[in-house]
């Protein structure tokens, strides 16, 4: 099956080291991104912007401020992203293009290849 891909968003919420969060905060986050990408459908591969693909991942190497949210292509990196922040990021940034700047920990744009 061949789709458009809009973003995909890598959230490190497994609490690997104390630094990082809590597991409870962890599965909180998970729990509430999966319910917000329901919610707004973007999993929909007839979307025409593409789907939105998510992914939770064990580290980010980032081992403080988390959970860690990273969104592809963009390469913005999130910190402190709590469940009550999901729906924020998801509506501001996902949806409305306009990343949360206060949030933002860290910034890898994507390079472009030249041949």
């Amino acid at each position: 099956m061949n789709f458009k891909v809009s973003h995909h968003l890598l959230l490190c919420a497994t609490a690997n080291k104390a630094a990082c969060c809590s597991a409870d905060v962890g599965n909180a986050s998970w729990a509430n991104l999966k319910k917000q990408i329901k919610h707004h459908d973007l999993e929909n591969i007839d979307r025409p912007e593409g789907v939105v693909l998510r992914s939770k991942v064990d580290c980010l190497r980032i081992c403080n401020d988390g959970p860690i949210l990273l969104i592809w292509p963009d390469g913005i990196w999130y910190g402190g992203v709590t469940p009550e922040r999901i729906e924020s990021i998801v509506k501001e940034h996902v949806l409305g293009g306009q990343p949360i700047e206060a949030w933002i920990i860290r910034r890898t744009p994507q390079q472009q290849r030249h041949p």
